[in-house]
């Protein structure tokens, strides 16, 4: 399965009462199939998946597809730390089509490195969607180590890895140990220097606002045209940093409502920026032409 080069971690729409908003969800859609999106992934950590429910996950899973029309895959969120309630998701997303399903390391139970490896299997075996690993030992307190991954990697659908653990190093090793397994930079800043590492392309937060540019930079490295690879990263680096400056989805929703497309609110435990940050996120737009 090609998912392209790059993947939008995608937002969820909410309306006023904070109810998934479907009208939203196709002009955001549209907006990031036309700014480079090749896959979309819906109710990630930046839809805000702790916050939704199985049957609105299932039904953003439908709409997504239905709008997109096989102009962009998509993916699905369907990790949990419960194996058994990420089986039976992932088998409900499979029976609903989607091109591939997103596996997050589970989360506050912390297991072991056997315990990931028999969680990610035994869910890959109830399905025939192809799978990735999704490795973000900073929102989960645990982190699929090399040799993990490389015994994972001999599972027939799991096919691909988001790297979100920030550490080029074990990158390197588990190019070195899982050869043939794909890798997504799962940080916008890494993504250059992890496609000099052989990574394809991002799982990004970033597309939804610079989508092209980030697009264009992967597709000059692989070009070889390293110096314009180089120039769009240092142009668009404060845009990665930026919409991280507190905790995600919040500035680049707040981004996203700045560029005129409606995402809404969040749901609690998260709130809107302050007015500080907002003003941050007003000029950084603006420096960018944005808004």
């Amino acid at each position: 399965m090609d998912f392209g080069k790059v993947i939008t971690a995608m937002v969820t729409p909410f309306d006023e009462d904070l109810n998934v908003d479907f009208k939203a969800l196709e002009i955001l859609v549209e907006h990031l199939i036309n700014t480079g999106t090749d896959t979309i992934l819906v109710a990630g950590t930046t839809g805000e998946s702790p916050t939704l429910t199985d049957d609105e996950k299932l039904e953003l899973f439908k709409a997504t597809k239905s709008i997109a029309g096989g102009r962009a895959k998509i993916m699905a969120g369907t990790g949990s730390n419960d194996t058994r309630h990420s089986i039976e998701l992932s088998q409900e997303a499979n029976k609903i089509g989607v091109d591939g399903l997103l596996l997050v390391t589970p989360y506050y139970n912390k297991p072991t490195q056997e315990g990931l490896y028999q969680h990610f299997k035994m869910i890959a075996e109830e399905v025939d969607t192809p799978i990735v690993l999704y490795n973000v030992p900073g929102r989960t307190s645990a982190t699929i180590e090399p040799d993990t991954i490389a015994r994972l990697s001999e599972v027939k659908n799991i096919v691909a890895l988001k790297e979100a653990g920030g550490n080029l190093d074990k990158t390197s090793m588990t190019r070195c140990v899982a050869p043939n397994l794909t890798i997504y930079s799962g940080d916008d800043s890494l993504t250059l220097p992890m496609l000099s590492l052989g990574a394809k392309g991002v799982i990004s937060v970033a597309s939804h606002v610079v989508g092209k540019q980030i697009k264009e930079m992967i597709e000059s490295f692989e070009a070889g045209d390293i110096k314009k690879a180089e120039k769009i990263h240092l142009d668009i680096f404060d845009v990665f940093k930026g919409l991280f400056v507190i905790t995600n989805p919040i500035p680049v929703k707040e981004a996203v409502n700045m560029m005129g497309i409606k995402v809404g609110g969040f749901r609690p435990p998260l709130t809107g920026a302050d007015e500080k940050t907002k003003k941050q996120l007003e000029k950084l737009l603006t420096s960018h032409g944005l808004i």
